[in-house]
């Protein structure tokens, strides 16, 4: 009996440890292949460019992986080469290619979010009060800069420049990061639960077409209509998809309007399209990423794979360290 004991404990130890292994060379495969010894997250499906989702992807897992030397790379140089000079919120896009790196001076709110939402939990985690005193600031610019009151909702805009109108607000909701909304809204009270409930409100009325799914992009006018944009393709894709993995890192995998989205993917079994046209019906002629498809398996209570497959992208491969993240956590 005494042997037998010893060896299930033998085992069930290897067993943890392979799995603490396999989240291991996770990172490590991440850090090799997407992040510079600057600090730069590199988008190597899209020209090699960086952005603000990422360098916030990047803050999120090297965080989670109590990476402090990752963490503080990836922060100095956001701030160095996307910081803005009149507020604390982060340009977009950063290209390698070009001379400036820079053209485009607009953020992206997820990145800001993302950002913020890491150095909140760096500063609790490490006890390192300049990561919590540059997310406050971060997060007030939000509140005051990018959460708008507009149709009836507290609205997210995707940038400080460019989707606000006199009769209508161009969103995405892949852009509510709920995860750091909850954040935000324990540290900071109430306002920012007006975000969350507007978020989950928006999500419930963008079921549409015969599968009931959200749009990548969104238009919400004046009285509260909610529908596609009509300036982008009716696309449930490449951000929508991001929607069910927020929810569970938040917690919120119970929200019945994800009900939809998991059912699309079930009757789609095995042959998951990376985007579909809500309202024509039409798919992509190629399948989701290991990214997307880690999302799929996690919102499904299938298994996450363990590791990474060596030729994934920067997106695919984030997408998926998330979703394991997620899956942890629950």
């Amino acid at each position: 009996m005494k042997q037998c004991l010893v060896l299930f404990w033998g085992v069930l130890g290897l067993l943890l440890s392979n799995q603490i292994l396999a989240q291991d060379s996770n990172w490590s495969f991440y850090k090799e292949y997407f992040l510079t010894p600057q600090g730069r997250i590199v988008d190597t499906g899209n020209n090699d460019i960086s952005h603000s989702e990422g360098q916030g992807y990047g803050l999120i897992l090297a965080l989670h992986n109590n990476d402090k030397k990752a963490f503080a790379q990836i922060w100095e140089w956001s701030k160095r080469h996307l910081g803005r000079h009149d507020l604390p919120l982060f340009c977009w896009k950063y290209d390698p290619n070009t001379i400036p790196h820079v053209v485009d001076k607009n953020d992206a709110s997820d990145g800001d979010l993302l950002i913020a939402w890491a150095l909140l939990e760096a500063g609790k985690q490490w006890g390192d009060v300049n990561y919590t005193n540059a997310s406050k600031l971060i997060r007030s610019a939000i509140f005051e800069h990018l959460v708008v009151d507009f149709g009836g909702y507290y609205l997210i805009l995707p940038g400080v420049r460019g989707f606000a109108h006199k009769d209508y607000v161009e969103i995405n909701l892949a852009y509510w990061v709920m995860p750091a909304l909850q954040a935000f809204a324990s540290q900071d009270g109430g306002e920012w639960q007006r975000v969350i409930d507007s978020g989950k409100e928006l999500l419930q009325k963008s079921q549409f077409g015969v599968d009931k799914l959200p749009t990548d992009w969104i238009r919400v006018t004046k009285g509260g209509k909610v529908m596609p944009s009509p300036n982008r393709a009716p696309r449930f894709g490449f951000d929508a998809v991001r929607i069910p993995l927020y929810f569970y890192l938040a917690g919120m995998s119970k929200v019945p309007s994800l009900q939809s989205i998991k059912q699309f993917w079930q009757t789609q079994k095995g042959h998951e399209p990376a985007w579909i046209n809500v309202l024509s019906g039409a798919k992509s002629s190629y399948l989701a990423s290991q990214g997307v498809k880690a999302i799929i398996a996690l919102v499904s209570d299938q298994p996450i794979p363990a590791r990474l497959d060596k030729k994934v992208f920067y997106y695919s491969a984030s997408l998926f360290l998330l979703s394991r993240m997620a899956n942890e956590s629950r």
